[in-house]
């Protein structure tokens, strides 16, 4: 992944967040030519994604790509994602895949879910809302903070987004591959799309 990224983005910093991993994650990474930040034990994928958008703030960048590790995002997406960002207006921009056959049937279910709940909070089209490829400006990034101690995993995602879109920021869609190779996946459909429901009930209500 680091090689997919550096190949596209030669010269973008490069956070890697080590997040409780029990291998050599952090060296490899480390080796690729990563900073990488190490959470001691695993605190979940929002915990992860917090550390790495802070680690990029901190290192000055202006703007910020976020992608998974597990191969689901290509590298060569990315810039699809820079150029809009780079219009008037725009402060985050999403990469949407494609609810096709190569998506599991549990995850296109709770992706049209979210999808839904968020355009309709956003009263325009959001295809997915989901997604963990994003760019958006390092002055959105500094704004929008969900709050780590209630969004700790995959829900973190969907509270960054609507936090976006509440405060008014421009968000953009953009359409990439949708990549399942058999790779097994984190995401847990019952608990962890549970979890992003309560976060959508909330902003419906009126909470945060």
């Amino acid at each position: 992944m680091i090689r997919g990224v550096r190949a596209v983005a030669p010269d973008a910093g490069l956070v890697v967040v080590d997040d409780g991993s029990t291998d050599q994650t952090g060296d490899l990474a480390t080796r690729a030519g990563g900073l990488v930040v190490r959470h001691e034990r695993n605190a979940g994928k929002g915990a992860a994604l917090a550390t790495g958008i802070a680690g990029a703030l901190a290192e000055g960048a202006t703007t910020i790509v976020t992608l998974d590790a597990d191969g689901q995002h290509p590298p060569d997406a990315i810039h699809l994602l820079l150029a809009p960002l780079a219009g008037a207006g725009v402060d985050l921009v999403l990469g949407a895949r494609a609810r096709s056959g190569a998506m599991p049937v549990p995850r296109r279910i709770t992706n049209w879910l979210s999808a839904t709940l968020a355009s309709r909070i956003a009263r325009t089209a959001i295809p997915d809302a989901q997604t963990g490829l994003r760019a958006f400006t390092s002055r959105l990034a500094a704004a929008v903070t969900p709050r780590i101690g209630r969004y700790t995993r995959y829900e973190y995602e969907a509270a960054f987004l609507l936090a976006a879109l509440r405060a008014g920021y421009g968000v953009r869609s953009v359409t990439i591959p949708t990549i399942y190779d058999g790779q097994p996946s984190h995401f847990r459909s019952v608990a962890d799309g549970w979890r992003v429901a309560r976060v959508f009930a909330r902003y419906l209500l009126g909470a945060s």
